[in-house]
Parts: C-alpha cells; sequence; structure tokens
C-alpha cells in the first residue's frame, strides 16, 4: 500500500501537475492578501489576522484539488491499468487510501509554506505577536479537513469516468455542492424547521466553526464521516466493474 502510495506521490512530482497547483494555491493567496488592494489585503485591513487566508483557500481547492484527483482513477481505466492494479495483493479500500492519501500530502504541501504568512504577521503585528494564534491553529486544522474532504470526493469523481476533464467537472461541482450548495438550499427558508439540519450537512458551516479556534467533536466527525462515505462509495464504484 505505502509502495502505490509513493507512486501517486512520484507521478505527481514528476509532472508539471504537482508543482503547479502548489505555486498556484501559493500565488493566488499571495496577490490578493499582500499586493491587491481590497477587503482581503492584510496590510489594508489594519490588524494582525491571517483568517483571510482561509477565506480563500477553500474557493481555490475547489479547482486546485480537483485538478490533482482527476487522473488517479480516470488514467487508470483508459491505460486499462485498473484490472491490474485491482490483482494485485491490495484491498479495494487499500488502494482508494493510497490514492486519497498520495492527494492529501500534496494538499499540505500546498499549505505548509502558508505558515510564512502566519510568521510575518506575528512579526508585524503591534506588539510583536499580536496574533490570535488559537484561531490560525484550529482554521489550519479545518483547511487540513476540507482539503481532505475534497481530495475524497476527487477520487470518487475519478473512479466514475475513464475521461479527466469529466472528472474534474463532476469533482467541481460536488466540491461546490458540499461547501456552499447546503447554505444556499438552507437561505431559501422552505423547509421550515430542517433549515438548521440542512445548514449542518454542509462543509461551510463545520469549516467555519473549527476557524474560530475551537476544535469540537461534531465538526472532526463531520469530515471523517464524508471522507469515509465518498471512499466507500469509490469502494462501490470500483466493486461495481466485477459485477
Amino acid at each position: 500500500m505505502r509502495a502505490l502510495m509513493w507512486k501517486e506521490i512520484k507521478s505527481f512530482l514528476n509532472s508539471i501537475t504537482g508543482y503547479l497547483v502548489i505555486v498556484v494555491y501559493l500565488l493566488i493567496n499571495s496577490v490578493f492578501l499582500w499586493l491587491f488592494p481590497g477587503s482581503f489585503n492584510i496590510l489594508d485591513g489594519g490588524y494582525a489576522s491571517i483568517e483571510n487566508l482561509f477565506l480563500i483557500s477553500p474557493w481555490v481547492f475547489m479547482f486546485l484539488i480537483p485538478a490533482i484527483t482527476m487522473r488517479m482513477f480516470a488514467d487508470e481505466k483508459k491505460g486499462g491499468t485498473l484490472e491490474l492494479l485491482l490483482t494485485k495483493p491490495l484491498t479495494d479500500l487499500q488502494i482508494i487510501f493510497s490514492k486519497f492519501t498520495a492527494g492529501l500530502i500534496l494538499v499540505i504541501f500546498s499549505v505548509l509554506p502558508t505558515l510564512l504568512y502566519y510568521y510575518s504577521i506575528y512579526q508585524l503585528g503591534n506588539p510583536v505577536g499580536n496574533i490570535d494564534s488559537g484561531g490560525a491553529l484550529g482554521s489550519y486544522i479545518g483547511l487540513i479537513f476540507l482539503g481532505a474532504s475534497y481530495v475524497s470526493i476527487g477520487v470518487f469523481a475519478s473512479s466514475l469516468t475513464d475521461n479527466q476533464i469529466v472528472a474534474f467537472l463532476i469533482a467541481l461541482f460536488l466540491c461546490y455542492f458540499f461547501y456552499s450548495g447546503f447554505d444556499q438550499i438552507a437561505e431559501l427558508n422552505a423547509l421550515g424547521s430542517f433549515n438548521l439540519l440542512i445548514l449542518s450537512l454542509g462543509i461551510n458551516e463545520h469549516y467555519t466553526s473549527m476557524s474560530r479556534g475551537v476544535i469540537d467533536s461534531r465538526d472532526l466527525i463531520y469530515f471523517i464521516g464524508l471522507i469515509l462515505i465518498f471512499s466507500y462509495a469509490t469502494r462501490l464504484v470500483i466493486q461495481s466493474r466485477k459485477w
């Protein structure tokens, strides 16, 4: 299983895709947080806070993570290597977990350089260190869980087709729906007392909760449950080839 995971990671790092994802993520965040004037600009805001990074990142990841995951199973199907992979002494879940972990590691590699933003804001604070470190830590944990959820959705989308573009579009739609779609449904106020339940089904509700710096077990259960649901759905899709 570890060999398959490292194979996936090396395939990213041996191509331009992995580096491009990291560079694009950092570039977009950098220009909005430090260069472009506006509500996201940290220097224009006048106070030491890194929260704008966590407002931008879910939307950037919504495009970049499907680009990472779109090839994971789609390439295997198109190249006819999925059947060969399934004959290896690995369970379907181990194969899925290997690809999921490889995608998550690349996401973590993308996030780690943003610690320089935190350090810069820490130094710019008046006095030095005048920043909500607890909120920043919670936000980083929430961002990793959000990224993991997007990866699980992307792996599922890739298992549905042998076309990378189709896999990308399916993952993009699902990531958008789970991040923002339930919020929009709840805002319609058409379901009465069920609006809070609908709201709690969306990623944004739990991501925002963790961004306050409080790690609630309900939020952790939600993200872990979402990852497991899409992993199991991916397993069903793979097993359907044997039916």
